[in-house]
């Protein structure tokens, strides 16, 4: 008789998920089939559903941000045991191209990605190459292990990686949800000075200040440029964080910078960008970079962080929900209900 499991699956843009029986994934012999135990709810996922990122056929699983226990092992899996407790990297990557040899796995030139290209976490159980795999320490619960798969690691490679921060340098975070949130904490981490949060909801923007901000700015209500500039003594920043991936937000991020000054864009969006002319960039030595996902060791350090007490992810869980609310919690974060951190389904 064959397996199955319950699975929500995308059928079509702009539809929304269905919660079919499924059969459970047949593994190979480098792989692990995993019970998933939560899965974060992340904002890729909206743009799976419209359409702005293509997930490679129809049905597809979603969820990438997940953690669980081993169930079963492929025959050529060594290190591994199931019942082990375990979060994992959700770029399957090829290990031998110029960008994997390099140490930039997440710019694999053959990359495919559990819940987009592969069939992911939002189901009882996902199959996962076990080099992929990265145990999760005991006292840190399930949905932190899911959650720091992305939310927390995206941000954090941008910080560590891209944006050459130097301790005591004043920053401007532009979109404060469940990145923005979490880039405040390990910017404080980090040795930042003066932490600016821009967003348009007062609950989120206080949020932010319990979390480290030294300054925060409505954007409703007034120019953020204008306000960085006045909090700044007229220079403005040294760094600017873009999480959000309109033109408008990225054009803020660079024009609130001082000469000399850097611009990371993390945000995911379609629209161009259209920042200065040529000249001022040039002759203000500004610099914008994108930052894209991060690397699997990243992971491994933020669960070293969280294990010893020097990151606290305690508050980052909004709420655990049903793999049956999954439309829901898609709802709730794509309205920003309730205003969300990370709306996590739990498959006990």
């Amino acid at each position: 008789m064959e397996r199955t499991m319950k699975a929500a699956r995308l059928h079509g843009i702009n539809k929304p998920l269905t919660i079919d029986t499924v059969p459970i994934p047949l593994i190979g012999p480098d792989d692990v089939l995993l019970r998933v135990k939560t899965c974060g709810i992340c904002g890729s996922d909206l743009h799976m559903l419209d359409g702005s990122t293509k997930v490679a056929s129809f049905p597809t699983i979603l969820g990438h941000e997940f953690a669980g226990i081993i169930a079963e092992l492929g025959e050529r899996v060594e290190g591994w045991k199931a019942g082990e407790r375990v979060c994992a990297y959700f770029m399957i990557t090829c290990g031998r191209c110029v960008y994997c040899l390099s140490g930039r796995e997440s710019l694999c030139l053959t990359r495919k990605r559990l819940g987009s290209d592969l069939d992911g976490g939002y189901a009882e159980y996902v199959k996962v190459p076990a080099k992929n795999l990265i145990r999760l320490p005991a006292n840190i619960p399930f949905g932190i292990g899911a959650i720091i798969t992305d939310a927390v690691a995206t941000p954090f490679h941008a910080i560590t990686k891209r944006s050459n921060l130097k301790p005591g340098e004043t920053v401007a975070v532009f979109g404060v949800g469940g990145l923005g949130t979490h880039a405040i904490q390990l910017l404080k981490l980090a040795g930042a000075g003066e932490i600016i949060a821009v967003d348009i909801h007062d609950q989120v923007l206080e949020r932010a200040r319990m979390l480290g901000a030294d300054s925060t700015i409505n954007a409703c209500l007034s120019d953020p440029v204008t306000e960085i500039r006045n909090l700044t003594g007229g220079l403005g920043t040294h760094l600017s964080l873009e999480l959000i991936g309109h033109n408008k937000t990225v054009h803020q991020a660079v024009d609130c910078l001082r000469p000399g000054g850097r611009a990371v864009i993390i945000g995911l969006s379609t629209e161009d960008i259209n920042v200065v002319n040529p000249g001022i960039f040039a002759r203000a030595e500004y610099e914008m970079v994108g930052s894209f996902a991060f690397e699997r060791t990243e992971i491994e350090q933020l669960l070293d962080l969280v294990a010893k007490g020097k990151l606290d992810l305690s508050r980052s869980i909004t709420k655990i929900i049903a793999i049956d609310e999954i439309n829901k919690g898609l709802h709730e974060l794509e309205h920003k209900v309730g205003n969300p951190i990370r709306i996590v389904v739990g498959m006990e």
